[in-house]
């Protein structure tokens, strides 16, 4: 939009950006001028940008609800799209275009030909001029105040439900603006909350799980509690790491759903009350657990990573 923008400015041609509330699917009000006069030929931009609108032979302007608004717009509707790899602007009159179909269409054609630079700008301000004077809609005896409120009222009454709600739409700009970042840090987050959450969880469980062993074994509770965290944590970061890679660990995660669900609740819940060869025994399988589990998974994920680089290098 500011390419379009400083382009139009720089021609001395009075630009109006439509903000959120009216905005029904055009972006710039555009007065002509010439000699430093109004013309009376005013127009509304719907401006377009991103690879998405690009095609083997030009590009293309999606209508979606459009079609009605901008096929009867008292006013040509222009729409321009800006090649992202290129840097230049390409032009088509929407109003023109949709008056030609017979029915409704999902997206106008917008040709190789009909770039929009300094150079083509008398013949893109010709062809304008020439079409709203065939179809009597050049206005006259107007001041400017005059001219955009009779824009205005050709676009009102389109569609209420694009009025924006003040109190989100900065937000929303922000996003918008900031999109493809705004993903990644989703993404990022979505997936480490749940590392977060089990931190959060094996902290909160600490004293219990040594309490839990001091009452039940004479093994020193702070290594027996410590190597039992030391394998859900690897356990949580091979899970982590394997689903940004794309890959679903089953088996993994499959074990460590069981190994929280058996050792995170019971020493919560135990008071030290229960018969001693039962806690003993849970003791004990914690440290078998913690320590072959552990031994297990590094020489899995080990091995695997070896054969992928052995595979890449043939």
């Amino acid at each position: 939009m500011n390419a379009v923008r400083t382009l139009l400015e720089d021609h001395d041609y009075i630009v109006q950006e439509i903000d959120g509330g009216n905005d029904h699917g055009e972006d710039l009000h555009v007065l002509l001028t010439r000699g430093g006069n109004r013309t009376g030929h005013v127009l509304a931009i719907q401006v377009k940008a991103g690879r998405k609108y690009k095609r083997a032979k030009g590009y293309t302007i999606p209508v979606e609800d459009h079609f009605d608004d901008w096929r009867k717009s008292k006013i040509p509707v222009v729409g321009v799209v800006f090649d992202v790899d290129t840097r230049k602007l390409y032009w088509v009159n929407l109003t023109a275009e949709l008056w030609k179909a017979q029915d409704a269409i999902k997206r106008v054609t917008v040709p190789r030909s009909s770039v929009l630079t300094s150079e083509t700008m008398p013949d893109f301000v010709g062809a304008i001029e020439a079409y709203m004077d065939s179809t009597g809609t050049k206005l006259r005896d107007f001041t400017l105040e005059e001219a955009f409120i009779a824009v205005s009222r050709a676009l009102d009454g389109l569609d209420p439900n694009n009025v924006p709600n003040p109190l989100f739409e900065g937000w929303a700009e922000l996003l918008f603006r900031h999109e493809a970042q705004a993903r990644r840090i989703a993404r990022l987050l979505l997936q480490v909350c749940p590392l977060l959450l089990l931190a959060s969880l094996l902290a909160f469980e600490w004293p219990y799980q040594v309490r839990f062993v001091a009452n039940y074994t004479d093994l020193n509770p702070v290594l027996t509690v410590g190597s039992l965290y030391i394998l859900i944590s690897w356990m949580a970061l091979t899970i982590f790491f394997e689903l940004r890679a794309g890959r679903r660990p089953k088996e993994t995660g499959n074990w460590l759903i069981n190994i929280c669900g058996l050792y995170l609740w019971i020493p919560v819940m135990d008071n030290g009350g229960g018969p001693k060869w039962i806690g003993g025994s849970l003791v004990a399988a914690s440290v078998i657990i913690s320590h072959f589990g552990l031994l297990t998974l590094l020489m899995f994920y080990i091995l695997r990573e070896l054969d992928r680089k052995k595979s890449r290098c043939k």
